[in-house]
């Protein structure tokens, strides 16, 4: 083949090739978002003991809860009631004992540093680019939830309660443009979500939060009356 002939061989090739682009679309909150404060969640209700609900019927008092994601912190809660052979109750008066749920902060932060050397820019004289030798984007999220129990019948508190404080990150490190090279909680998360072998065992955080169980009623046999014949009262006068 003659050098023309390749030339034209070659032009003909690059004039008929193409190429393809698949249009996609992201959700309002991105997945990295939900995952940092659903996994921040899940550390600060691991962190709470709900055993003193078992055997009890528990409605979650909601109304002091006010945040992103409530429903599933109202679900997550209700999940960790019944694991520990609790009842959700529907109506507050049908319950032994109520649980009222509060959100001291639930959200995300986000931060972005590098080293490398800034943009610097003179009005009217120069401007130099920005350049990045190492970048990290970094993404927190936090969880402060809040417990209160009380007794459905006597309002009397059960234990102290209190709060529960979780973080989660997220970080993205870029290496002169290479990346990104992920760590954090998110990324644990997922990885533990797909198991090398079945019954992949799950590490609890410690519990730190606890409850007292509801006072038990005083026995049936207190509340009747006794009929006796009178011969221990008579001994009794006696001495």
């Amino acid at each position: 083949m003659s050098r023309f002939h390749a030339l034209v061989f070659c032009a003909t090739t690059l004039a008929v090739c193409g190429c393809t682009s698949t249009p996609t679309s992201n959700t309002a909150r991105t997945a990295t978002e939900q995952m940092l404060v659903s996994n921040a969640v899940d550390q600060s209700l691991s962190k709470v003991d709900f055993q003193a609900f078992g055997q009890r019927k528990v409605f979650l008092e909601e109304k002091y809860l006010d945040c992103v994601d409530k429903n599933y912190v109202l679900s997550s809660v209700r999940h960790h009631v019944l694991l520990q052979g609790g009842q959700i109750a529907p109506k507050a008066e049908e319950a032994d004992v109520i649980l009222e749920v509060r959100s001291g902060a639930i959200g995300t932060n986000s931060s972005n540093s590098f080293l490398g050397i800034p943009q610097i820019s003179i009005p009217g004289v120069f401007a130099t680019p920005e350049v990045k030798l190492i970048n990290r984007v970094n993404q927190v999220g936090m969880a402060k939830i809040g417990l209160v129990a009380y007794d459905a019948k006597s309002h009397e508190v059960l234990g102290q309660g209190g709060t529960s404080l979780a973080k989660s990150d997220e970080n993205n490190w870029y290496i002169f443009g290479v990346g990104p090279l992920q760590n954090g909680t998110v990324k644990k998360e997922v990885e533990r979500g797909q198991p090398r072998y079945s019954n992949q065992p799950w590490v609890e955080v410690p519990r730190q939060v606890a409850f007292a169980a509801p006072l038990k009623a005083p026995p049936a046999d207190e509340d009747k009356v006794r009929l006796t014949s009178g011969k221990d009262e008579d001994k009794k006068t006696k001495k």
